[in-house]
């Protein structure tokens, strides 16, 4: 990594948007991020493959199955997020980064900070949501 980050950097509106220091800060922080529900993966599929699935009780069993469920879902939720999160960092080698997708702006440092997959400015997401709304409304 060619940037050298200061140790308490913290992006704000007052610099260039998306300058190198800000690019710098969200593919670590994206990285970090990606790492974190790597390691909680690698948990969660050791505490799966110790567990002793043979339970002679059929409430123990149902319980157990019902974690194992819910965990599994959880899991995909987090696998489509590094999903996002690799394309968050495409983007950010693409010069893409922090740019709404629909009208080209900048999405803003605190909305990035919050959310570092957005591809939306608030405007933007608020119209999507309304239109989402509509149609499943129907």
């Amino acid at each position: 990594m060619g940037v050298e980050l200061p140790i308490d950097y913290v992006p704000s509106d007052s610099e260039p948007f998306m300058g190198e220091l800000q690019k710098e800060y969200f593919r670590r922080k994206l990285q970090a991020w990606k790492d974190e529900i790597l390691e909680e993966s690698k948990s969660t599929i050791e505490a799966l493959q110790e567990e002793n699935n043979n339970h002679p009780d059929l409430t123990d069993r149902a319980s157990s199955e019902s974690e194992r469920s819910l965990e599994l879902r959880t899991r995909d939720r987090q696998r489509k997020l590094i999903a996002k999160i690799e394309a968050a960092m495409r983007r950010i080698d693409e010069g893409l980064y922090g740019y709404c997708e629909v009208t080209g702006e900048p999405i803003g440092i605190k909305r990035l900070d919050a959310r570092p997959v957005a591809t939306l400015s608030i405007e933007a997401q608020e119209a999507h949501e309304r239109k989402e709304k509509i149609y499943r409304d129907d």
